[in-house]
């Protein structure tokens, strides 16, 4: 996965300034992921959202306007992921990947979850046996059309 070079400055620029994507969240109001999606250009922010992440991240004005321009969204190669950590996902699609859709087929109907109208929580849950990563997805149901 190749990352652009608006996302390595921004990226370069958090670390310098030892800016968490929590510390984030608490100055924008909007959820840390939300905030990393913008900075790996896979949502847009508002004019005033780019322009706090980049005053507070020490950089320049024009890389606002980048950040609350639309992008192309989809960062993933079409060949099979090889970071360990989004490889989990990848695997975790193909194993319960149609046992999840045939669940939710039952209880919603033939339809989607959106990715749009979506939110995602990354958690730290305690266990005594190691510390567990809990993630929550919430997508409005959309039903398919029928005409």
């Amino acid at each position: 996965m190749a990352i652009s070079n608006i996302t390595e400055k921004i990226l370069a620029a958090k670390k310098a300034q030892g800016i968490s994507f929590a510390d984030l969240e608490k100055l924008l109001g909007r959820d840390e992921v939300w905030i990393a999606a913008v900075i790996y250009r896979q949502a847009t922010a508002s004019a005033d959202e780019a322009q706090k992440i980049v005053s507070a991240l020490g950089l320049d004005g024009e890389m606002a306007q980048v950040l609350s321009e639309p992008n192309l969204k989809g960062s993933l190669d079409a060949t099979v992921p090889v970071d360990p950590l989004i490889y989990r996902f990848y695997e975790i699609m193909q194993v319960y990947g149609m046992p999840l859709k045939a669940v939710i087929h039952e209880k919603f109907g033939d339809g989607i979850m959106s990715a749009i109208d979506f939110t995602l929580d990354v958690e730290k849950e305690a266990d005594p046996k190691g510390d567990r990563v809990k993630i929550i997805m919430s997508g409005k149901f959309l039903e398919y059309k029928k005409w």
